[in-house]
């Protein structure tokens, strides 16, 4: 592509961002669709994220933002509008400016999740497991919850967000039983939504219960193919169908992009 000084400017803000892959997916999708536009990586901690922010959405040639862990509930402050999902899940991971100069904000990494899940298995009337309450796994419950999910177990550090996201969950979808906690009950759906995976060494996020080839595992931390989390690689040797991070990943793309496109 020819990067000229009427390239549209897109970024990816997180802590930390070495390990993302957008940059180079949504340049590459940019190219191949002829619109000059690329993406880049910004890293900001917890202390410097608004600060980062407000630099970033001031530059007149930056259309957009996704924004990763640990971000996403923040994020939420610097939106005009949000989406009835974004609403429920109190976090944000796309961001996109208006004609009028306003930010609209979006949810997307459950979209991108049950995208790829529903290509490999049905997600109506499953038991789901979900570790980690955060921006992601809040998503993904609501899209499971959505999608006609039985039951889901949120398991996560903070009980009481693990609660909070139950109440809001239990709020808007009458026909799933959502529990805090994990019920000990056998479950079709096991997913890793936490940061556990991150690190080479890190186990499992927590008790994943007997899995086996009808259980359908997701991870949403992106690991070389190589090198896969504990839970990807339990889950490949019970023979389980699994939903990897690079695979939610490509389910979000085409997603975001129109989200991105929608504001022109």
């Amino acid at each position: 592509m020819n990067i000229d000084g009427a390239t549209r400017l897109y970024a990816i803000i997180g802590d930390p961002v070495v390990q993302v892959r957008s940059p180079a997916v949504y340049t590459a999708h940019f190219a191949e669709r002829g619109v000059n536009a690329l993406m880049f990586a910004a890293q900001a901690s917890r202390e410097s994220f608004d600060t980062a922010m407000r630099g970033l959405m001031a530059l007149g040639n930056l259309d957009g933002l996704l924004i990763t862990s640990p971000h996403k509930s923040a994020a939420m402050a610097f939106a005009d509008a949000v989406s009835t999902r974004a609403k429920i899940v109190g976090a944000v991971n796309a961001l996109r400016r208006e004609a009028d100069g306003g930010w609209t904000g979006d949810m997307f990494d459950g979209v991108g999740f049950v995208s790829a899940a529903q290509e490999i298995a049905a997600i109506e009337g499953k038991r789901a497991l979900l570790f980690g309450c955060g921006g992601a796994g809040a998503a993904i419950a609501a899209e499971l919850a959505a999608h006609g999910a039985r039951s889901i177990s949120l398991v996560d550090p903070d009980a009481n967000r693990a609660q909070t996201l139950r109440d809001a969950l239990a709020a808007h979808f009458a026909g799933c039983d959502v529990k805090a906690g994990d019920d000990g009950a056998t479950h079709e759906i096991v997913i890793n939504a936490s940061i556990v995976g991150m690190k080479d060494g890190d186990g499992l996020p927590g008790d994943i219960g007997a899995i086996g080839p009808g259980t359908l595992v997701g991870d949403v931390v992106l690991r070389p193919p190589a090198s896969p989390t504990a839970l990807v690689k339990r889950a490949r040797e019970a023979g389980a169908h699994v939903v990897t991070g690079q695979k939610m990943h490509g389910g979000q793309v085409d997603a975001i992009s129109a989200f991105f496109k929608g504001a022109r």
